[in-house]
């Protein structure tokens, strides 16, 4: 079941189109991914599931309801550009923020210790926005965002500043938000990240979506058939070996192991094995699953052309 759905939504402004006609369902509990080059419309569908502008046609449900003001209490972003006011404290500018959301002062303060203690930020609770790193504001804003427990979370970049070990520490979160009841979309241009997070994603281009399902669904429905093959003992072109129903598209060789790829139709990979292992010897056999970056620039440029 949806928890958000997104109906034939359009947006202009002026003579440009940001949204035509975009449809899109966000199961319930799971990562959805909002994927797009830029300018593609992904900031304005955002803005728009936020209440912040609206759509010129299209309907918009939040868990079965039309969206409607009372919503934005269920509702929690972060934005890619963050927006603390650099001359308060930590604390008392988290407490305001969580305040707007509906949460009582006394409610908002045992659950910031919380998340200042897990993230061992407590020492910066009375320091100013502005004595802290870009990371460190970020972890503020992370906190904040979640802080009154919102059905529904946006996450628009939300690494983006961070080093290795804060970028997995917001991972870790973010899938315990996702195992504790919360939806997610999940707006990036990392398409590692979004492998290792996202059940769902959509692409938007030009305004209109060009793909969307199930992450490991789509990358199946792009596998090509080709497989790395890794083996030592024979030096010559692989293509002597092997007839027409094997394409060889690249062969190298590295600290005197070869490796080669090859596509060949479907269902036929122990073929490839039987016709060459009288001649070499195989380290490993892999199939090369295409990865989410090779499909957002393969249909972005298919969209273009």
């Amino acid at each position: 079941m949806s928890l958000f759905v997104v109906e034939n939504v359009s947006k202009h402004f002026s003579n440009h189109t940001a949204l035509d006609s975009v449809s899109i369902e966000i199961p319930k509990q799971g990562i959805f991914g909002l994927l797009g080059p830029n300018g593609a419309g992904k900031t304005t569908l955002i803005r728009i599931i936020n209440q912040i502008t609206a759509p010129d046609s299209g309907k918009l449900f939040f868990n079965g309801e039309k969206l409607n003001p009372n919503h934005i209490s269920q509702i929690g972003y972060l934005p890619e550009e963050r927006g603390l006011y650099k001359k308060m404290k930590v604390g008392e500018q988290a407490i305001y923020l969580a305040q707007l959301k509906g949460l009582s002062r006394s409610e908002t303060i045992k659950r910031l210790r919380y998340w200042f203690e897990k993230f061992e930020i407590a020492s910066w609770w009375d320091k100013k926005v502005e004595e802290l790193s870009k990371g460190m504001q970020q972890k503020i804003q992370f906190i904040v965002t979640i802080l009154h427990e919102p059905k529904l979370l946006i996450f628009d970049e939300p690494f983006s500043g961070f080093d290795p070990i804060n970028v997995n520490l917001l991972k870790e979160e973010i899938l315990n938000l996702r195992d504790n009841g919360a939806t997610i979309i999940f707006s990036t241009h990392n398409m590692g990240s979004v492998e290792e997070l996202c059940d769902h994603i959509a692409l938007i281009n030009n305004s209109k979506k060009i793909l969307d399902g199930n992450v490991d669904e789509i990358r199946n429905a792009y596998n090509d058939n080709t497989f790395e093959l890794l083996y030592t003992g024979f030096n010559d072109d692989l293509r002597s070996i092997l007839n027409a129903n094997f394409n060889v598209l690249e062969q190298s060789e590295d600290q005197g192991k070869q490796f080669a790829k090859v596509k060949i139709e479907k269902g036929r990979s122990n073929d490839l094995i039987e016709a060459v292992i009288p001649h070499l010897q195989i380290h490993s056999f892999e199939e090369l699953i295409p990865s989410m970056n090779d499909i957002f620039i393969r249909r972005v440029e298919e969209a273009n052309q």
